[in-house]
Protein backbone atom coordinates (compact mmCIF):
# COMPACT_ATOMS: atom_id res chain seq x y z
CA UNK A 1 0.00 0.00 0.00
CA UNK A 2 1.13 3.12 -0.65
CA UNK A 3 0.27 7.03 -0.55
CA UNK A 4 0.62 9.30 -3.67
CA UNK A 5 0.72 13.21 -3.58
CA UNK A 6 -3.52 12.82 -4.84
CA UNK A 7 -3.99 11.32 -1.38
CA UNK A 8 -5.15 8.15 -2.86
CA UNK A 9 -3.86 4.53 -1.82
CA UNK A 10 -3.64 1.84 -3.52
CA UNK A 11 -4.27 -1.47 -2.32
CA UNK A 12 -2.12 -4.08 -4.48
CA UNK A 13 -4.06 -7.01 -2.62
CA UNK A 14 -7.41 -5.80 -3.16
CA UNK A 15 -6.42 -3.97 -6.81
CA UNK A 16 -7.81 -0.69 -5.32
CA UNK A 17 -8.03 2.39 -5.04
CA UNK A 18 -8.69 4.49 -1.72
CA UNK A 19 -9.26 8.26 -2.38
CA UNK A 20 -8.93 10.74 0.66
CA UNK A 21 -10.67 13.75 0.34
CA UNK A 22 -10.30 17.07 2.63
CA UNK A 23 -13.72 16.78 3.76
CA UNK A 24 -13.44 13.40 5.64
CA UNK A 25 -14.79 11.15 3.07
CA UNK A 26 -13.38 8.43 1.63
CA UNK A 27 -14.09 6.74 -2.01
CA UNK A 28 -12.80 3.19 -2.85
CA UNK A 29 -12.53 2.48 -6.36
CA UNK A 30 -12.85 -1.61 -7.18
CA UNK A 31 -11.19 -3.02 -10.64
CA UNK A 32 -14.51 -4.45 -11.48
CA UNK A 33 -16.23 -0.37 -11.79
CA UNK A 34 -17.68 -0.79 -8.06
CA UNK A 35 -16.99 2.58 -5.95
CA UNK A 36 -17.52 3.05 -2.78
CA UNK A 37 -18.35 6.34 -1.21
CA UNK A 38 -17.78 6.39 3.02
CA UNK A 39 -18.68 10.01 4.66
CA UNK A 40 -20.09 10.61 8.30
CA UNK A 41 -20.61 6.95 9.21
CA UNK A 42 -23.23 6.30 6.12
CA UNK A 43 -21.61 4.62 3.02
CA UNK A 44 -23.02 4.54 -0.59
CA UNK A 45 -21.76 1.81 -3.23
CA UNK A 46 -22.32 2.46 -6.65
CA UNK A 47 -22.30 -1.26 -9.21
CA UNK A 48 -21.07 -1.10 -12.74
CA UNK A 49 -25.32 -2.64 -13.31
CA UNK A 50 -26.52 0.88 -11.76
CA UNK A 51 -27.77 -0.75 -7.99
CA UNK A 52 -26.63 1.70 -5.51
CA UNK A 53 -26.79 0.44 -2.14
CA UNK A 54 -27.20 3.40 0.97
CA UNK A 55 -26.45 2.59 4.46
CA UNK A 56 -27.63 4.52 7.13
CA UNK A 57 -25.68 5.22 10.28
CA UNK A 58 -28.47 3.46 12.34
CA UNK A 59 -27.53 0.57 10.23
CA UNK A 60 -31.31 0.89 7.53
CA UNK A 61 -30.37 0.21 4.33
CA UNK A 62 -31.67 1.06 0.72
CA UNK A 63 -30.60 -0.99 -2.54
CA UNK A 64 -32.42 0.36 -5.27
CA UNK A 65 -31.94 -2.02 -8.44
CA UNK A 66 -31.37 -1.12 -12.04
CA UNK A 67 -34.55 -3.17 -13.17
CA UNK A 68 -36.60 0.12 -11.14
CA UNK A 69 -37.16 -2.18 -7.90
CA UNK A 70 -36.32 -1.10 -4.21
CA UNK A 71 -35.56 -2.45 -1.48
CA UNK A 72 -35.55 -1.01 2.29
CA UNK A 73 -33.90 -2.97 5.38
CA UNK A 74 -34.67 -1.64 8.43
CA UNK A 75 -34.26 -3.42 12.38
CA UNK A 76 -38.43 -3.58 11.64
CA UNK A 77 -39.26 -4.90 8.08
CA UNK A 78 -37.81 -5.74 4.86
CA UNK A 79 -39.70 -3.85 2.07
CA UNK A 80 -39.30 -4.94 -1.78
CA UNK A 81 -41.23 -1.69 -4.03
CA UNK A 82 -41.57 -2.90 -7.49
CA UNK A 83 -42.47 -0.26 -10.71
CA UNK A 84 -46.19 -1.29 -10.97
CA UNK A 85 -46.76 -0.11 -7.39
CA UNK A 86 -46.77 -3.52 -5.50
CA UNK A 87 -45.15 -2.94 -1.77
CA UNK A 88 -44.17 -6.69 0.01
CA UNK A 89 -43.35 -5.96 3.34
CA UNK A 90 -41.41 -8.93 5.95
CA UNK A 91 -42.10 -7.67 9.31
CA UNK A 92 -39.42 -8.61 12.05
CA UNK A 93 -41.88 -10.78 13.31
CA UNK A 94 -42.43 -12.96 10.25
CA UNK A 95 -45.77 -11.63 9.45
CA UNK A 96 -46.21 -10.72 5.46
CA UNK A 97 -48.07 -7.83 4.08
CA UNK A 98 -48.38 -7.02 -0.12
CA UNK A 99 -50.31 -4.36 -1.09
CA UNK A 100 -50.87 -4.83 -4.65
CA UNK A 101 -51.23 -1.44 -7.62
CA UNK A 102 -54.71 -2.82 -8.06
CA UNK A 103 -55.64 -2.31 -4.37
CA UNK A 104 -55.54 -5.83 -3.15
CA UNK A 105 -54.22 -6.57 0.31
CA UNK A 106 -52.76 -10.27 1.21
CA UNK A 107 -51.28 -10.44 4.76
CA UNK A 108 -50.25 -13.41 6.22
CA UNK A 109 -49.23 -14.49 9.13
CA UNK A 110 -45.95 -15.93 10.78
CA UNK A 111 -46.63 -19.28 9.95
CA UNK A 112 -47.40 -18.29 6.03
CA UNK A 113 -51.41 -18.95 6.82
CA UNK A 114 -52.91 -16.08 4.71
CA UNK A 115 -55.50 -14.01 7.77
CA UNK A 116 -56.59 -11.27 4.98
CA UNK A 117 -56.85 -11.29 1.17
CA UNK A 118 -58.92 -8.76 -0.47
CA UNK A 119 -59.24 -5.73 -2.93
CA UNK A 120 -59.81 -2.48 -1.06
CA UNK A 121 -60.20 1.28 -1.95
CA UNK A 122 -56.94 3.21 -2.44
CA UNK A 123 -58.18 5.43 0.90
CA UNK A 124 -58.55 2.33 3.18
CA UNK A 125 -55.36 0.91 1.78
CA UNK A 126 -53.69 3.74 2.42
CA UNK A 127 -54.67 4.03 6.37
CA UNK A 128 -54.59 0.04 6.66
CA UNK A 129 -51.06 0.00 6.82
CA UNK A 130 -51.24 1.73 9.98
CA UNK A 131 -53.78 -0.40 11.58
CA UNK A 132 -51.64 -3.58 9.94
CA UNK A 133 -48.82 -2.67 12.74
CA UNK A 134 -51.49 -3.30 15.62
CA UNK A 135 -52.90 -6.54 14.36
CA UNK A 136 -49.23 -7.86 14.16
CA UNK A 137 -48.60 -6.50 17.23
CA UNK A 138 -51.89 -8.74 18.41
CA UNK A 139 -50.82 -11.62 16.54
CA UNK A 140 -47.37 -11.58 17.96
CA UNK A 141 -49.11 -11.43 21.94
CA UNK A 142 -50.96 -14.40 21.02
Amino acid sequence: MFLNRFNVTYTEKLHSAEKFCPNGSKEIVFPDGTVKHLKDGQEETLFPDGTIVRVERNGDKTIVLSNGQKEIHTAQFKRREYPDGTVKTVYCSGCQETKYASGRVKIKDEAGNVILDEKMSPQHAASHGKCQLQIFAKTDKN
